[in-house]
């Protein structure tokens, strides 16, 4: 006999069984029971789609119960109803929503979680029993003509979740329902409940294998996929961007975002750039509006083609509206962004707040000038002209956004224009002419911003401005006004940007030089300077190696003019001459302080060299800045300044010189020198190592020492590898961009000290330096040109020597 076949013989068994009364029914019917129970929970596992499977096998389940009717409910996604999705025998198309409280049976089972089998639902005192407010809704029976009597209702739990209830009408045999029932119906609703979180899960992967933008983050490890999908489900709620609920929810920044999305649409990610510079032959013929309307920015021309920032390449690429506004460019370098970053580099290359303006619109725009014979009425009414407020904030934004360390403002007399010039990474670099007729005006918008008198134009003054009041930087201005010939005033404004130390590792150290600096300014007390010209550097290297020693355990005190950059844990104070506190004084109110380090911005006259002297043999750390140019030579200049040789030498721990030279651009191209070249290189570094005893001895041989070490530390192939510039959109087409520090450190060791002590000339300071392994400055950079940094005309142009 076929499966098929035994199995109908068996199911109509069962099912003339079913009509017995239950004591009538014995082992046989049992086991049919279960067999057939076997069939419907099979059909469930079997199928992805439950609700119509159920609905399939509801007469097989009402047969199975000997039962009339059956409901399933489902719990809404509220989870504060549930929702009829099968029933059987209602001729009602419309769902049955039933709150999850106890004004239902069936809501009743799906706020306890229990079952309930009542033998007759209109035994009021029957249901009070169960729960005091518990009834059963009658006016279906009312409307339908049906009558309900027996029920067994169950709740669908997959441990403590509830996904629904299970509802069983009217046993055929008007008996109430037995246990053989009960138990059949609880297994029935592990079923379901197995059922459904196996499609929920499914559901979920489902949803996981479409590939989103940011499944890129999930690979990386920076969040979860169920933290995603929230983020995901979130942001549809909130009608907000993904990216927003990532970053105020989850604070991941822009750059860890950005890899996923160059994974997403396979091109390179471009993030933001704080030193890019406005192109008006790129972004000059693009109006704002358009640029936001369309979604991608030009940046750069590039050996792969035009470079275009946009946050969905796909979009733009497939819009071919790109070759049509740069019709000149046959190749395009796509590159993906975040949205923050696209709106910053808009803001960068196009303004923020004056509407896009370009700076040459700007000063198109300004009116009413006045002359140079004007009052000072007229002049400050001048000065306070919208356009000309915006067009002064636009300078120093622009400034900010180039990292310009200073601006100059240098005014021709007669009909001559005043020239604007940016000092970037050391270099002028022409900025705007205004016309003369605005000078006057323009310099005394400068003057009320620092609260100096507009009236003086024969003195030099100097001023701050706070920025923040003005426009939308937090930055400081030190500003300083200068009479000049033809009855003009100059006016240059450095830039102070508040902002975190360095880490002492990024600072540019060679290991050589970082492993000897960690050492000195370890130690408990003495004297250490960092010395070198104006805008070397010095102060950021002093806040770099404070914050090397900044420990909650260590009282540190520090004298600046200005507070440049703060960081926690200091106690920092201003130096006020207007007011009569000096880096003296300041320096006296420190000892009374407790202090175990303290930090002097500057030491330029004896009285303040020596408390710093008189403080570190008294069990402090003290640290300043010097304006010399080597570190030997700013011994000589201190005991110039009246110092007692002999404490002066057991004070010194060590001194820092320091140089900036203009660092190599990406768009650097390396290359292999020949012999020539090397030979000359060589001889160029060993220059001040010919004078110590350890040259003279083999000559020939530590020059092979050396070039064998390079090729080992910075070589390729057997062979010493350098760079050149090459000149690029990013730099400019200058080949650098941005600075790298050049250092020079001298330790206070014995023989130094001796040498001090018997007042020695620089030269045979600068000979023991060397010969005990002080690297100088001309030295270390050309180390770094080896490790790609810089090149020897950047070098030769800082060092003197």
């Amino acid at each position: 006999m076929s499966a098929v076949l035994r199995e109908q013989r068996d199911s109509q068994a069962f099912y003339d069984s079913q009509q017995l009364p239950p004591d009538k029914r014995g082992v046989t019917f049992e086991a049919l029971f279960f067999r057939q129970l076997q069939v419907v929970t099979t059909r469930i596992h079997e199928t992805e789609n439950i609700d119509q499977i159920i609905l399939e096998a509801s007469q097989d389940i009402c047969r199975l119960f000997n039962a009339d009717r059956l409901t399933v409910y489902a719990v809404s996604e509220d989870r504060a109803s549930i929702v009829s999705k099968v029933k059987t025998g209602l001729n009602t198309a419309k769902d049955l929503k039933l709150p999850i409280s106890a004004q239902s049976i069936a809501g009743y089972v799906a706020f306890s979680k229990q079952m309930v089998n009542i033998a007759d639902v209109y035994d009021d005192e029957a249901l009070k029993r169960i729960h005091p407010t518990l009834s059963f809704l009658k006016e279906v029976d009312k409307r339908s003509g049906y009558r309900t009597r027996q029920m067994m209702v169950l709740p669908v739990l997959d441990g403590e979740a509830l996904h629904g209830v299970l509802q069983i009408i009217n046993n055929k045999s008007d008996q109430p329902f037995g246990d053989l029932e009960i138990e059949g119906a609880t297994q029935l609703c592990k079923t379901l409940a197995t059922a459904i979180r196996q499609r929920m899960k499914k559901e979920v992967e489902s949803q996981r294998r479409r590939a989103t933008k940011y499944d890129g983050l999930v690979a990386a490890g920076v969040l979860t996929q169920d933290e995603l999908q929230n983020c995901i489900v979130k942001a549809r709620e909130d009608a907000q961007p993904v990216e927003t609920v990532l970053m105020t929810d989850y604070q991941i920044r822009p750059a860890q975002i950005g890899p996923s999305l160059a994974r997403f649409f396979g091109v390179p990610y471009e993030g933001f750039n704080a030193g890019r510079i406005r192109s008006e032959q790129l972004q000059g013929p693009l109006k704002r509006d358009f640029v936001v309307e369309q979604g991608w920015i030009p940046l750069e021309e590039s050996a792969e083609g035009l470079v275009i920032m946009c946050t969905d390449p796909e979009a733009v690429r497939g819009s071919r509206i790109v070759p049509q506004v740069f019709p000149r460019f046959t190749r395009f370098a796509w590159r993906v962004t975040t949205q923050t970053e696209f709106e910053e580099t808009l803001a960068q290359l196009y303004g923020a707040g004056d509407g896009g303006q370009s700076i040459d619109e700007m000063l198109a725009d300004l009116s009413s000038p006045v002359d140079d014979e004007g009052d000072d009425g007229s002049l400050e009414s001048a000065a306070s002209d919208n356009e000309l407020v915006k067009f002064v904030n636009k300078v120093i934004v622009d400034a900010y956004n180039q990292r310009c360390s200073d601006i100059h403002i240098e005014p021709l007399p007669g009909k001559g224009k005043t020239g604007i010039r940016f000092r970037i990474d050391g270099s002028l670099v022409p900025y705007i002419e205004v016309p003369a007729h605005f000078r006057q005006a323009l310099v005394t918008r400068l003057k009320i911003m620092c609260d100096l008198d507009i009236s003086e134009r024969r003195k030099p003054q100097d001023g701050k401005i706070k920025f923040k009041k003005y426009g939308p930087l937090d930055i400081e201005l030190r500003v300083a006004t200068i009479p000049s010939a033809g009855g003009v005033e100059d006016v240059v404004m450095r830039i102070l940007a508040a902002g975190e130390p360095i880490p002492l590792e990024k600072l540019g150290l060679t290991p050589h030089n970082k492993e000897a600096l960690e050492k000195t300014v370890s130690k408990p007390y003495g004297l250490f300077y960092v010395c070198g010209p104006t805008g070397s550097g010095k102060t950021t290297t002093l806040h770099s190696v404070l914050k090397f020693l900044n420990k909650p355990d260590t009282k540190i005190w520090t004298a600046e003019d200005p507070v440049e950059i703060t960081q926690k844990g200091l106690r920092q104070v201003q130096v006020n001459k207007k007011a009569g506190i000096d880096f003296a004084l300041v320096m006296r109110a420190f000892l009374r302080a407790d202090p175990d380090i303290i930090m002097v911005g500057e030491s330029r006259d004896k009285e303040t060299v020596s408390m710093g002297v008189e403080a570190s043999l008294t069990g402090h750390l003290v640290f300043s800045t010097l304006h010399t140019n080597s570190a030997p030579e700013s011994i000589t200049r201190l005991l110039d300044m009246g110092m007692d040789p002999f404490n002066f030498a057991d004070a010194l721990l060590g001194i820092l010189a320091q140089r900036l030279a203009k660092r190599l651009c990406d768009c650097k191209e390396p290359y292999f020198p020949e012999q020539p070249e090397i030979k000359s290189f060589i001889a160029e570094y060993a220059e001040d190592l010919r004078h110590t005893p350890a040259w003279r001895a083999d000559e020939g041989g530590e020059a092979q020492q050396l070039y064998e070490g390079w090729i080992e530390a910075y070589g390729e192939n057997g062979r010493l590898r350098l760079y050149r510039p090459v000149g690029c959109d990013k730099c400019n087409q200058t080949g650098y961009k941005g600075r790298v520090g050049l250092h020079e450190l001298l330790i206070g060791e014995d023989g130094i000290k001796k040498l001090i002590q018997e007042r020695a000339r620089v030269a045979e300071i600068f000979i023991a330096a060397v010969a005990n392994g002080m690297r100088t400055l001309k030295m270390d950079g050309m180390e770094k040109i080896m490790m790609g940094l810089t090149d020897l005309k950047q070098v030769r142009s800082v060092c003197i020597k």
